[in-house]
């Protein structure tokens, strides 16, 4: 009668180490699987000043989808988040891909240029005041992109030699929702046909 109380005391405890060790390789994917989210897939940010209005305003709460550049490269009127190359302060930057590497970008009266050919825009913007560096051709690396914001006379973008062009590696994301009154970004301020 001992030997069956030791039986059952012996498959009690090789249940219990089963179930312990489950749940740590549970925890640990967890664990993981939020990491894997938070570095590689999504991060929310707020968008700091008005450059990128009316498609984003200051104080807009946005999720970054992280993981899209991955397996692709960053695609004309995409909105992406990026850091500036100095990384001077700690706040993204938020701007629109205008121009793509190997292509170049030029700003004239009647508007923007890829390798000498008008660009059709399909947000609506204001028209440009200031041209900036891009009153002349610029040319874009095999790495770099051109972004403007959509608030094209209130926004330091690669008009500008404190932005300049947006090196690949800088990029962090595609600016994927709108939080607060949800919508997908790459919806937001499209022109009416």
């Amino acid at each position: 009668m001992n030997e069956y109380f030791e039986s059952d005391n012996s498959k009690f405890n090789k249940k219990l180490i089963i179930e312990i060790l489950i749940f740590i390789v549970e925890i640990v994917a967890v664990v993981f699987l939020a990491y894997a989210v938070v570095n590689y897939g999504l991060e929310r940010t707020t968008v700091y000043k008005d450059s990128m209005s009316p498609t984003l305003v200051e104080d807009d709460s946005i999720l970054i989808d992280k993981f899209s550049y991955r397996l692709s490269n960053p695609k004309r009127f995409d909105v992406i988040v990026f850091l500036k190359t100095d990384k001077e302060h700690s706040y993204y930057n938020i701007k629109r891909i205008i121009g793509l590497p190997g292509e170049t970008v030029q700003i004239k009266s009647d508007g923007i240029y890829i390798n000498d050919e008008r660009l059709e825009e399909k947000i609506e913007v204001e028209e440009m005041e200031n041209y900036g560096l891009a009153s002349e051709p610029i040319y874009l690396e095999e790495n770099e992109y051109f972004v403007l914001g959509d608030n094209r006379n209130k926004s330091e973008d690669s008009r500008f030699a404190n932005v300049g062009n947006i090196l690949r590696e800088n990029i962090l994301g595609k600016a994927w929702i709108r939080i607060n009154d949800f919508n997908f970004v790459s919806k937001l301020n499209l022109k009416k046909e």
